[in-house]
């Protein structure tokens, strides 16, 4: 859980006002916006990371794959004191460290650098497979992918592998706005439980249900949590 609650003047309420500083991209606002709620939930209640502590071999992992909308995540590492809010109105431009997608070189807190589909996820499991064999048993790995990237099928190797692994420090978050090309309903839930998941879905803006999602036990298994928000576009 990051203590950076503890410093900054910051709060849920003032993220759609950080994201106003950061023009320029806007065709993947509803990217960005589906993504709000999981990500204030994870940093302010879930994530065991501080803005002093982003290279302690203990912290919690975060990889946000679904990169190619960042505003959100910017302006949540922002309202938790990771980067300065000063970065964000020159979001974009030639010599910001905030581009249009996420570079783990550039922002602090950032793990990977993202925004190509398909990539979190796998990462994300071989992250969890390196610090299982460091021996490094208390960090766990949180993974935000798009419903959309589902269709990619790098992410469907990583989930069959992960699975019978045991991967027990594993998390993915599923944002499902229906964007995605090859779906059913109720499918991205049972493709994970297939593969011997954990699963859990709730409402993708509802804060209680998304930390009682994420905080639920799943000893010996990965577990993922499919967090529903509005169609996109809607």
């Amino acid at each position: 859980m990051t203590d950076a609650t503890l410093t900054s003047p910051y709060g849920y309420a003032d993220l759609p006002e950080l994201m106003a500083l950061m023009t320029g991209d806007e065709k993947h606002g509803p990217a960005a916006t589906s993504t709000l709620d999981v990500l204030w939930v994870l940093y302010d209640r879930v994530l065991r990371v501080t803005p002093a502590g982003t290279a302690d071999p203990e912290r919690d992992r975060f990889l946000l794959s679904k990169g190619h909308g960042p505003m959100a995540y910017y302006a949540v590492l922002a309202a938790k004191g990771f980067l300065p809010v000063e970065w964000l109105p020159g979001f974009g431009s030639y010599d910001s460290p905030l581009g249009h997608h996420p570079d783990r070189t550039l922002v602090p807190g950032a793990e990977i650098g993202s925004g190509s589909l398909g990539h979190g996820l796998p990462i994300a499991v071989g992250t969890a497979l390196g610090l299982r064999a460091q021996g490094l048993d208390e960090p766990r790995v949180w993974t935000l992918v798009g419903d959309a990237e589902l269709d990619e099928g790098s992410n469907h190797e990583a989930i069959a592998f992960a699975g019978p692994a045991g991967l027990d420090r594993l998390h993915t978050v599923v944002v499902d706005n229906a964007s995605a090309t090859h779906a059913r309903p109720g499918g991205i839930a049972a493709r994970f439980e297939a593969a011997g998941w954990s699963v859990l879905t709730a409402d993708g803006r509802d804060h209680e249900a998304l930390y009682t999602a994420f905080t639920a036990p799943h000893p010996g298994r990965p577990h993922a949590v499919v967090a529903r928000v509005e169609p996109k576009g809607a």
